[in-house]
């Protein structure tokens, strides 16, 4: 009679360990669990200047938004006009990290396009992407003046969004 009760009850056990896996909530989805955590403290080389580098410290003190961005990025080049409306507002810093790129390519494109970061940061090999929770450029951050994350925005920022709550947001954080 053993022998029919433990395979039966092992058994159930397994289906309850599944069952309770499958109702458990989801992870939220790509970086959205940086959202409430500390901003990565990578410090990284500038575009513009690769002897020069920065990182979250630097920018300790006062929010910011970190916009993570590629030249063979089709949406990168349709939210460029959100991301230049945003830095004429002087509210906050506007960084920007090149996302798997190379640099001669990004330069060109910021030169067409135009630039609306204080400073481009490289992630040629995507280690800093990953760090940060990128799953697909672009991708918008806002950090607060203590490194953490508050807001990611994964796809085309717009004008609207910008507008109803990106600036709001950074309002609310003192920026």
């Amino acid at each position: 009679m053993r022998r029919f009760w433990l395979p039966l009850l092992a058994f159930a056990a397994l289906v309850a360990l599944l069952a309770a896996a499958l109702w458990r909530p989801p992870a939220p989805p790509g970086g959205a669990a940086m959202v409430g955590q500390p901003a990565p403290t990578l410090r990284l080389a500038r575009l513009d200047a690769p002897q020069r580098s920065l990182g979250r410290d630097d920018l300790l003190g006062r929010p910011w938004v970190l916009n993570v961005w590629a030249s063979w990025c089709a949406p990168c080049r349709q939210e460029m006009p959100a991301l230049k409306a945003l830095a004429a507002t002087g509210h906050v810093p506007v960084v920007g990290l090149n996302h798997k790129d190379e640099a001669a390519q990004a330069s060109a494109w910021l030169a067409r396009e135009g630039d609306p970061f204080v400073a481009n940061l490289v992630d040629a090999d995507g280690h800093a992407g990953l760090e940060w929770g990128v799953v697909a450029v672009p991708e918008t951050f806002v950090i607060d003046r203590d490194g953490i994350v508050r807001f990611k925005h994964s796809g085309v920022l717009t004008e609207a969004l910008v507008r109803e709550r990106l600036l709001p947001l950074l309002e609310s954080l003192g920026g």
